[in-house]
């Protein structure tokens, strides 16, 4: 029986695939996934959403985020402080924004730090089931295991393009589970997803 492929090689994979895609149909099937989410959920005004500011060829969750915050969401962006932790700062319109580090950027360290209530995930890969491959740091894992140890339960959304899909994830204990993917073809449930 072959070697199933590692976590690195289906990363490596996911992501050539992703940067093939055409940029102008990128930023439409973002724009088409904005849509889709603001069809289907509405935050309640006053709701922590946390999304991402886009890397490289990522969704891009602008519009989606500005749509959100037009609506009453509080939104806010991850910051990374150090190799193990990231926070969840208040994203305001017209606030200083600074680099991240891996080509994104966020809010600067005067802003609010929130819980989010409703998090949009970025990933690498994904399967069917809700598990995922994030960029190798830990970084979301981590953030979401605290806010359980808060008992807070977030709702989770794992944000990539079909393309992204992999048959199967090599996950492992401490990997979050997904129960809904965001693509251009929609918000969807997971295979192992509560209803």
């Amino acid at each position: 029986m072959p070697d199933r492929p590692t976590k690195r090689e289906l990363r490596r994979a996911a992501l050539a695939r992703r940067d093939a895609l055409d940029p102008a149909w990128r930023v439409e099937a973002s724009l088409a996934m904005a849509d889709a989410v603001l069809r289907t959920m509405a935050p309640e005004p006053g709701t922590v959403v946390s999304g991402f500011w886009p890397m490289r060829s990522e969704v891009d969750l602008r519009p989606l985020l500005h749509a959100l915050g037009e609506a009453g969401s509080r939104l806010c962006l991850p910051a990374i402080l150090d190799k193990e932790t990231i926070v969840f700062r208040e994203l305001v319109r017209e606030a200083p924004m600074i680099d991240m580090g891996f080509g994104t950027v966020g809010p600067t360290e005067d802003a609010a730090v929130l819980d989010p209530e409703v998090m949009f995930v970025p990933l690498a890969a994904f399967d069917a089931r809700g598990h995922r491959i994030g960029y190798g740091g830990g970084y979301y894992d981590r953030a979401i295991a605290r806010l359980h140890a808060k008992g807070m339960e977030p709702r989770l959304i794992g944000v990539a393009f079909d393309c992204q899909e992999v048959p199967l994830v090599p996950d492992e204990w401490h990997d979050i589970h997904l129960p809904e993917l965001l693509t251009e073809s929609g918000l969807r449930r997971t295979v192992n997803g509560d209803m």
